[in-house]
This record gives C-alpha cells, structure tokens and sequence, in this order.
C-alpha cells in the first residue's frame, strides 16, 4: 500500500468516526430538548445502581439494563457484517450507532414511557437520564467492538449468560423486556412483580 492510499485510508476511517461521534452529541442534544433530565434527579453520579424499582434506577452510568445494551452491540455488530460486508468497521458502528441512538431517542418519549409504565412492572419508569442513555449507547459500541474480535460463540454464550443472569437477579432482561414492551404477557408481569 502507499503512502496516498494508507493517508486516504486514514481519513476515510477519521471521516465515519466522527459521524459516529456526531450521532451520540445529536442523541444527547436531542434528549436534552426533549426535556431529559442530565444526571439523576439526586444530584450526583454512581458507577453502579443496584436498584431495579427504585428512582436511580436508568438515572447513572450503568445498571443492571446494561447487559441488555452490550447485547445490542453483539446484535448490532452481526447485522452490520451481513448487510455492510466489505465496509469499514467505522460505517458499520455508525450503522449500530443510529439504530441505538434512534431507539434510546424512542424510549425516552411519552410513548414509550407510557407503554413501560402500563404493560410492565416499570411502574415508576419515567425515561433515562441524558448520563444514563449515552452510557448506554457506549455500552452498545462496548458490545460491539468485543463482537469484531470475539469467537461467535464466546459471544453468544456471554450474551445467553446475560439474559439468564439478569433474568434470575432481577426478572427482567432484553428478552423479557420485548416481549412484554411488544406483547404484554400478564403471566410474565406477575412473575416479574415477584407476586
């Protein structure tokens, strides 16, 4: 290769991550005007909430809906190599970028809010934190680059192993969250109520 292709090649790459960038600043700014609060109503920032019914809950930088976000990445990334195959890596996380972004955009709406709040046992869900949300968008781009270099199956085992995980430890996890988001199960949302 020389040296014109390998500078090419270089800003080619420079040029989709910085669309990829632009996307997670036009979410957060988005969410913003949206009227999303910036960091939990609290005040302050955790690593870590523990809490699944409680109002930190989707308000600081990770909980346990973050498995669910990495696992977005792990699908991101395979839907990205079958249909940006031979593309670079920088166009297919865009592509895993504006899907994530579009959906933490979604989520964060009256509607969905409201479909949270009426079909799950999200009953004092009202949206992310602005922190929350873009940590969950990083928590995809996580997802992903360790599909790019993990086996297949190393990825589906961690993946399979997060659902049940989390679906032990709280009674919720992506699946679950779904399925009851798209086809509200009352069996599921008894179960889920620990009732």
């Amino acid at each position: 290769m020389s040296a014109a292709e390998a500078e090419y090649r270089v800003r080619h790459q420079t040029f989709w991550f910085a669309a990829c960038l632009a996307v997670l600043i036009i979410q957060i700014a988005a969410e913003y005007m949206m009227g999303r609060v910036p960091i939990c109503a609290c005040g302050y920032v955790k690593l870590w909430e523990g809490g699944v019914n409680t109002s930190g809950n989707s308000q600081h930088l990770s909980d346990w809906y973050t498995p669910s976000h990495i696992i977005h990445g792990f699908l991101f990334y395979g839907l990205a190599h079958l249909i940006l195959r031979g593309k670079p890596l920088a166009a297919r996380l865009l592509l895993a970028l504006v899907i994530e972004s579009g959906w933490e955009l979604l989520e964060n709406s009256p509607l969905i809010i409201d479909r949270y709040r009426t079909a799950t046992i999200a009953l004092d869900y009202y949206g992310d934190s602005i922190l929350n949300s873009a940590m969950d968008t990083v928590f995809m781009c996580i997802g992903f680059f360790f599909a790019r270099r993990a086996p297949v199956a190393l990825t589906v085992a961690i993946a399979i192993f997060f659902e049940i995980f989390t679906g032990y430890m709280i009674r919720d996890n992506l699946t679950l969250n779904v399925v009851m988001l798209i086809w509200p199960v009352e069996a599921i949302k008894v179960w889920q109520s620990g009732l």
